[in-house]
């Protein structure tokens, strides 16, 4: 977004930057506020939600920034921020509170804490931007309309694969030719892994072991290509999508006719992924058009000879992007990827292993179950158990490895908010899924 550099510089230069709640101070929150601070203009952190306060405090000190105040309530952050300073809190909720924050980003994982926080923001009439797909995947079409109706922007992040990809979508949509799939390039993909397999490769790069695991096992890409879908309308070939593996390093458009590319263009097109193809770990928009004439430009410009052909962004540059996702929200009310309507895929918990009564899930990137994108029709239909719902179920009865959980296989725990939106979500949808 080109035009976003010049309208930052615009609001530094009248001395109204955009002020930012964070909800989260783990490895990319962290790099986030580094990135931010590393070239502040029109953005600044104005505070920090976390449930360890020392890792917000060790955000600001990593980025070279000024020591934060550690604040209780909505009115002593509102105070500290309009000194010139910052504040750490460890209730999300001030940051939905606090009349100095305009834009609330969400840089967890979790769906509880961060539907609560998503809806008390809606209500409060700030602009929410998400890198939770988890989230976004399990209750975003519900929360996307509330905030239509609050007159505020709910976004997920570029720089994460779904903005990356709507962006992609947005200019293949714009050059007129139409997407029938939106793929993923991945380097690896093994549903059985594990934090206790992932634990070398999440310490070496300083991260969560859990947060490693979902995208090792797919729960994580498949929560992606959930949000991509309902931001498109497209849905799956089949449940867990095609997902071929091919030879290192092969191009990604060599790989087209491994993708059900006729029904997908029949129909409303589907997202999908690929294991070992370049350019990696970037995305791809497969699209048609039906003008002759344009098809013979296309050729001419080395895009093959049709009727498909592909497009790629050969990376995802993750938190040094998030900055673009506020700015638009918070100066063109655009995001940079969102819900269309109703609910198109989601993503279902599968066994990891073999599961006994009385056994509790513990939730994306966990040692009990991986998340396989499916048709919301389908999930609806045959009660499915969404992998957003899944932490803290209790199993009811044996469950082997690789089947797809039921609600009716568990018990859920009492009390959840995401269970009361996915309950409205259902019945505000109920006519387009």
């Amino acid at each position: 977004m080109i035009i976003v550099d010049t309208a930052l510089a615009r609001v530094e230069r009248e001395g109204r930057p955009i002020r930012v709640g964070m909800f989260g101070a783990g490895f990319m929150g962290r790099a986030i506020v580094r990135q931010i601070a590393s070239r502040p203009i029109g953005i600044r952190i104005a505070a920090i939600a976390a449930r360890d306060p020392a890792q917000a405090g060790r955000a600001f000190r990593e980025a070279g920034l000024e020591m934060p105040e550690r604040v209780a309530d909505a009115g002593r952050l509102d105070a500290r921020v309009a000194a010139g300073g910052a504040a750490v809190v460890e209730d999300p909720l001030l940051l939905a509170r606090a009349g100095t924050v305009d834009v609330v980003l969400d840089v967890t994982g979790a769906v509880e804490a961060g539907a609560r926080l998503a809806v008390a923001t809606i209500a409060a009439g700030k602009h929410l931007c998400l890198m939770n797909a988890d989230l976004d995947a399990t209750v975003g079409p519900l929360l996307k309309r509330r905030a239509d109706a609050a007159g505020v922007v709910y976004t997920n992040c570029d720089g994460d694969q779904p903005g990356v990809t709507m962006n992609l979508v947005r200019f293949v949509r714009g050059i007129g030719v139409r997407p029938v799939l939106c793929g993923s390039i991945k380097g690896l993909h093994d549903p059985y892994r594990t934090p206790a397999t992932q634990a070398a490769f999440a310490a070496r790069w300083g991260q969560n072991p859990r947060m490693v695991t979902s995208f090792a096992d797919g729960t994580k890409m498949a929560m992606e290509q959930a949000v991509i879908a309902n931001a498109t309308g497209m849905s799956v070939a089949r449940r867990g999508m095609v997902g071929p593996t091919v030879a290192e390093g092969t191009p990604v458009a060599e790989t087209l006719g491994l993708f059900p590319l006729d029904a997908a263009a029949a129909g409303s097109g589907i997202v999908d992924y690929v294991v070992g193809a370049a350019p990696g770990p970037g995305v791809f928009v497969v699209g048609t058009i039906d003008d002759p004439v344009q098809r013979r430009f296309l050729a001419l410009y080395k895009l093959g000879d049709g009727p498909f052909y592909c497009f790629t962004t050969p990376y995802h540059l993750c938190h040094f992007e998030v900055p673009n996702t506020i700015a638009r929200a918070a100066l063109f009310a655009d995001a940079a990827i969102a819900p269309a309507s109703g609910p198109r895929v989601d993503v279902v918990a599968t066994a990891k292993r073999d599961l006994a009564a009385g056994d509790v899930l513990d939730g994306s990137g966990g040692f009990l179950a991986y998340g396989l994108a499916e048709s919301a029709a389908a999930c609806a239909a045959d009660g499915l158990l969404p992998m957003g719902i899944a932490a803290g179920c209790r199993v009811r009865r044996a469950i082997e490895r690789d089947r797809v959980l039921r609600y009716d296989d568990v018990e859920l725990p009492e009390g959840r908010l995401v269970d009361r939106l996915r309950g409205e979500q259902a019945r505000t949808f109920a006519d387009a899924v």
